[in-house]
């Protein structure tokens, strides 16, 4: 099981929102206000037009405006880091690197979409001001002029337009291609009016939120270090977040502390938010090392994503005597998609039929019980739990979308109900009904069983298959490997899945050099150009976020008939559609989910209220209670 942790991607993160504008940043003369289209000013952006928070909100309604700041939370991760540059395609950056960096846009750098109570919604931080017509041909932002990198320097049109176009240079090659097409240049007015004009006959819909999330680097710092966004670096870029990095050790520990230059403290997008001094992140090797440093009290804030460890392991002193606190706290968003993804790239995993087949040697049932105590539930769709959840046959309008795209939806998608994960039997790892069924499905595609036991196709081939296992992952998740591993193995499928270090995982999963992976599909909420990144088949082999490198044209059409809707409405029709569809392609074998944020904290911690239905926030709006923590520490239970 992969769980999705209080500190996940962001909202834009999500739709692959990092990315580069076409032009060359020079100065344009001020001819953009000249259409006689009705130009909308605001405070921030929805296409939907109907923004939460007014333009005079003195800060976001679930966070506590009294929030004190001060103190550390210490969190834990496992593996190694040799740098700071997240964007780099080579080497292995700390995983939270880019928390240094803000947008025109406000984000939530620890993960979440901000405000954490509106799918829509996007507000003005380093912009004061948008601007764009009712057609959005082109959008204008209005920075402030009180924005400063954290060398105090102050940050202008200049460096967001030099950053789109560096990151359109050396930033990632998905997103290179795909926002070519669709950004026609960038240009700086003066130093605090950018322009962004966007290609006709194309989708707008997400297009102003694509640039607002950009994170901007200086110009200047670039220049000067002879740094590239795509080449590992020890440095931080330089940029204008309310954290930098400060003190660290490679593999060891990083810690984040506050920028001293942040020039945003009293932004109502901030108030209540950013509460701790420092952010500290200890790395441990093994999960056995981590959760023995947690009860040691090493650090203070742990998120469990073990299901054996959080049924039985939970029994040492400082939980037993009250100093640290075991929370199940709901979890409203979708679940992310984990499971057994399938490399569609490679043959014979390019043909639909065998990777139903292999999804069949997935026994939910008996890893639920045998090895996660029962503590999660099947998963079928890739909106589990959402209103465009794809349910039965389609009907209404989704059946009337499916219609209009014509032969690229197959006529048993019409008819047939949604694609359902199939049941096993929880006593034995090898459900001899699903294993039937499946060599059928292999039969018909040319596999057939030798005398030698090995599925074998005509040429005498024996099917084989190379797992992508990483060394520090839980021991319930190579446990399930290595039971569906030793399944397929038990069919007479070759499977090679060694471990391999973080590292060296992190370079394969980039080159997509696996056949089979246990990860996740990131999942959706809105249609932006991000889908096109997530399932699209046109950056399907160079995209980080499509571990399965779906190329569908049938998910190509749906996902371009998404990016044409205008209504709410419309916009989930067409997702339902997305999910069906999906599904139906059998990219991967579903895992379990849990619907809930497991944590263990040490009493010192504190949170509003009301959560957002969107995050959790631990990292965003939570705050320290200083005297508890002190007298943690008086008592020796912290370290």
């Amino acid at each position: 099981m992969t769980r999705k942790t209080p500190f996940d991607v962001t909202r834009r993160q999500t739709l692959g929102m990092l990315g580069a504008s076409l032009g060359l940043g020079g100065i344009a003369r001020p001819g953009w206000a000249a259409s006689h289209v009705p130009m909308i000013k605001s405070h921030g952006y929805s296409f939907y037009g109907d923004l939460k928070y007014p333009a005079d909100f003195p800060h976001f309604d679930y966070v506590n405006p009294n929030a004190p700041k001060g103190g550390e939370i210490v969190i834990s991760a496992r593996g190694t880091f040799d740098g700071f540059n997240r964007w780099a395609w080579r080497g292995n950056p700390e995983t939270n690197s880019s928390v240094v960096a803000e947008s025109l846009f406000g984000e939530m750098p620890w993960g979440g979409g901000l405000p954490a109570d509106s799918i829509t919604d996007a507000y003005c931080l380093i912009a004061r001001e948008v601007e764009y017509p009712e057609d959005q041909t082109y959008v204008v932002f209005h920075l402030r002029d009180d924005v400063t990198f954290r060398n105090g320097a102050p940050l202008t049109a200049r460096d967001a337009a030099f950053t789109h176009n560096l990151f359109l240079e050396q930033g990632i090659r998905s997103y290179a291609r795909s926002v070519a097409e669709r950004i026609t240049g960038v240009e700086v007015i003066d130093d605090l009016t950018l322009k962004y004009t966007f290609a006709d006959g194309i989708s707008r819909r997400s297009l102003i939120s694509q640039v607002g999330g950009t994170p901007i680097f200086s110009e200047d710092w670039y220049k000067e270090t002879a740094e590239r966004l795509d080449e590992p670096s020890v440095e931080s870029p330089m940029a204008s977040g309310p954290y930098q990095v400060g003190d660290y050790e490679f593999n060891r520990y990083v810690v984040y502390e506050r920028n001293p230059n942040y020039w945003g403290w009293d932004h109502p997008a901030n108030v209540g938010r950013h509460n701790f001094d420092r952010i500290r992140i200890e790395y441990f090797a093994d999960e056995t090392a981590e959760f023995e440093a947690f009860k040691a009290g090493i650090f203070n804030f742990h998120t469990e994503g073990s299901t054996k460890r959080w049924a039985t392991g939970y029994d040492f002193p400082a939980l037993n005597e009250g100093d640290v606190i075991k929370e199940a706290i709901p979890d409203q968003t979708a679940p992310n998609n984990s499971g057994i993804i399938f490399n569609t790239a490679r043959a014979p995993l390019d043909n639909r039929n065998i990777r139903h087949a292999l999804s069949l040697a997935f026994n939910f049932e008996w890893v639920r019980e045998s090895l996660q105590y029962s503590l999660t539930t099947q998963r079928n769709s890739f909106a589990e739990g959402q209103t465009w959840e794809a349910k039965g046959v389609p009907e209404g309008a989704e059946l009337e979308l499916l219609k209009s795209l014509g032969d690229v939806i197959p006529p048993e998608m019409l008819t047939e109900e949604a694609v359902m994960a199939h049941t096993s039997d929880p006593s034995t790892p090898i459900d001899r009904r699903n294993k039937r069924q499946a060599l059928r499905l292999l039969a018909d595609e040319g596999w057939t069983i030798n005398d030698q036991g090995q599925m074998v196709n005509e040429a005498g081939e024996q099917m084989s298959f190379d797992f992508l296992v990483i060394a520090t992952w839980d021991d319930v998740r190579l446990s399930t490997i290595d039971t569906y591993a030793q399944t397929l193995r038990d069919w007479g499928i070759a499977v090679n899945a060694d471990k391999v270090d973080s590292a060296q995982g992190q370079q394969r999963f980039l080159d997509k050099d696996y056949d089979m992976i246990s990860t996740r599909i990131l999942t959706f909420s809105s249609a932006g150009t991000g889908l096109k990144q997530l399932f699209g088949s046109e950056t399907a082999v160079v995209s980080s976020y499509n571990p399965s490198a779906l190329q569908s044209p049938m998910v190509d059409a749906i996902i371009e008939a998404a990016l044409a809707t205008t209504t709410r409405e419309d916009e989930v029709v067409a997702l339902t559609a997305l999910d069906r569809a999906l599904r139906w392609e059998r990219v991967m074998a579903h895992s379990g989910y849990v619907p809930e944020y497991w944590v263990a904290y040490y009493d010192m911690f504190e949170r509003p209220e009301n959560l957002p239905p969107l995050a959790l926030g631990v990292l965003d709006f939570w705050w320290i209670n200083e005297e508890k923590a002190e007298a943690l520490k008086a008592e020796g239970v912290l370290k």
